[in-house]
């Protein structure tokens, strides 16, 4: 929007306060805070609904895989052909053979439900997602046969054991006797702990070799399922078609949206509801643009109708209001992108600091999933929020200053 040198004078001087305007300024003021908190509110809350969703599915797809080829009755006899056969199909990056099963721990006398894996030793190490959470000891030391195992943060706290503790897996699918089933007891020795960062992962997952899995299940040469990785999430299903037409009737597929689909989904309308509601704040501010330049008019009828008996056309006054609802509605837009990105970079600081404040434990991992309160910043939400703000705000000049630009200056100088 183009003004002429005196426009863009008149515009300043009605952003400025003048003689008597201190109410009209100040309803300015509080629209553009308005605005600011509007803007904050939604970046701050999108991005950190994004950080959640990117963080679960990072954490639980870098463990559970993009898919994965469950058998009939829980066992994979013919595990070696099935990974042959999806290493072979196009898009699939990797097939992991596993054992899942949940059992039983005990360690001086405390007990916890546990969920065993038994996984391949090259891909213990190789899983991004174990390997970089180490927190005590080594995945070195947990080779097939080593009686060494690998568990989660929460699970070794709420066991009270250490690297070098000595706990005890129960498998009460043990070996047949006269007098019925005998539960197994293996004792096993913890090799390293991890904290994947879910706390669902970190309070239940025991990681050892599949070998030593297959003893301990009395499974055999069987595993129970296949993970799959793929080079598109999104598209696995597209992927992975050819691979369910091969496997027929040994096994069945089930992708990451099936195993999660009720938390993805309740993220996603979440998301899409606190973008609405938020958006209300904003809308707001905005009236409260649209009350503040309505009173600026009142206040300002004389100096308009003096304005047009000296020249000013229609057009010029409906520029000068609108720049300055406008550049309210501008500033108010930067600030809150400022407000938010500064609120994320520290939003762990906030959350402990209201915590000591209130003492309240406003972050549960139990409840939140996360140990942490995620963020991840979508560049293309941010240009959405700032250019609804600012559109929002153009559309609050438009009736005072076409209001101001009916102006009869007849009118209100007969009586001057």
């Amino acid at each position: 929007m183009i003004l002429s040198r005196y426009e863009r004078m008149i515009a300043r001087r009605y952003l400025l306060p003048g003689k008597g305007e201190a109410f009209i300024f100040l309803v300015a003021s509080i629209s553009l805070v308005a605005v600011m908190l509007g803007v904050a509110a939604l970046i701050i809350v999108m991005s950190v609904m994004n950080g959640f969703r990117a963080e679960l599915f990072d954490k639980i797809v870098g463990l559970n895989g993009h898919a994965v080829v469950q058998g009939i009755g829980g066992r994979l006899p013919d595990w070696r052909d099935i990974v042959a056969q999806a290493k072979a199909t196009p898009g699939v990056t990797r097939a992991v053979p596993m054992i899942e099963q949940p059992l039983m721990t005990t360690y001086n006398g405390r007990v916890e439900a546990v969920l065993v894996r038994g996984m391949r030793v090259e891909d213990i190490r190789r899983n991004s997602t174990i390997q970089n959470k180490i927190v005590l000891g080594s995945l070195a030391s947990i080779t097939a046969g080593s009686g060494r195992i690998a568990i989660g943060s929460r699970l070794a706290e709420a066991l009270g054991a250490q690297v070098g503790s000595s706990i005890t897996l129960v498998n009460p699918a043990g070996a047949t006797t006269p007098f019925g089933t005998m539960p197994r007891y293996v004792a096993y020795t913890v090799g390293a702990i991890f904290e994947i960062g879910v706390y669902d992962y970190d309070k239940a997952y025991v990681v050892m070799p599949i070998e030593d899995a297959q003893t301990l299940l009395l499974l055999g040469d069987n595993v129970g399922m296949v993970e799959l990785q793929t080079t598109d999430a999104d598209k696995v299903d597209q992927i992975l078609r050819p691979l369910a037409q091969k496997i027929g009737g040994r096994g069945l597929i089930a992708d990451w949206r099936t195993m999660n689909a009720q938390l993805f989904e309740a993220l996603a309308v979440e998301r899409v509801a606190m973008f609405t509601v938020l958006s209300i704040i904003i809308l707001v501010a905005v009236f409260n643009i649209l009350s503040s330049l309505i009173m600026l008019v009142r206040a300002k009828t004389r100096d308009i109708a003096i304005l047009r008996t000296m020249g000013a056309t229609r057009g010029g006054l409906m520029r000068i209001f609108m720049v300055v609802g406008t550049t309210i509605g501008a500033l108010g837009t930067i600030a809150g992108l400022g407000l938010g990105f500064v609120f994320l970079f520290y939003r762990q600081g906030v959350v402990n600091f209201i915590q000591l404040v209130t003492g309240q434990n406003l972050w549960d991992p139990s409840i939140r999933y996360l140990t942490e309160l995620p963020s991840k910043t979508d560049p293309v939400e941010v240009t959405v929020i700032t250019l609804m703000a600012l559109i929002f705000s153009f559309l609050a000049t438009l009736y005072p200053a076409w209001k101001a630009a009916s102006t009869d200056p007849v009118q209100v100088l007969r009586y001057e």
